[in-house]
């Protein structure tokens, strides 16, 4: 059978994966491991989630959450590490070296953001559900979720949050403890 560039461009993504997560070796965040992936390659957020979907399957990735308020983390296998020995020739070099380059500058400033976390969720067309989060040490801080009229109004509200938790979160605690 031969390989079309789509079959081709779906195992290297995989493997990038694969690759990077090696390269981190340590568990990482969906929102962590997604930014890592973007930049190094343009990548489609669903196909990132299949492809998520797909390693977890085949038991190259695990997931995992430390506790209950935590995040869901991702780490690679034995059996990932054993499949990207065999595979990992199928990422061009070049990428390698961006890998290689980028993850060593780009996780800190992951490690960062990661504490800082907001998301939103559609309910219906006119409903979404915006979760805004402080993590500490991959463990759930605080966390408070509410509803926004519309698709901007959420990320309106998330973006907020990303930019001004350390001056929100405090305030929000000084008047639940008043």
């Amino acid at each position: 059978m031969k390989i079309t560039s789509n079959d081709e461009t779906i195992a290297e993504n995989k493997v990038l994966i694969l690759y990077i997560l090696n390269t981190i070796d340590k568990p990482v965040t969906n929102s962590a491991l997604l930014e890592l992936v973007l930049s190094i390659q343009d990548i489609n957020y669903f196909y990132f989630q299949q492809f998520l979907l797909d390693l977890l399957e085949n038991k190259y990735i695990t997931q995992f959450q430390e506790d209950d308020h935590s995040e869901i983390v991702y780490s690679l296998t034995q059996t990932g590490k054993e499949t990207l020995e065999l595979t990992k020739d199928i990422i061009p070099g070049i990428i390698k070296l961006k890998i290689d380059n980028t993850i060593k500058g780009e996780l800190g400033e992951i490690e960062e953001d990661v504490s800082i976390v907001s998301e939103f969720t559609p309910v219906s067309k006119n409903d979404f559900i915006v979760t805004c989060k402080v993590i500490e040490n991959n463990r759930t801080i605080f966390e408070v979720s509410t509803s926004a009229a519309s698709r901007e109004q959420a990320k309106f509200i998330s973006d907020n949050w990303k930019e001004n938790a350390i001056d929100i979160y405090p305030k929000i605690i000084d008047l639940l403890i008043k």
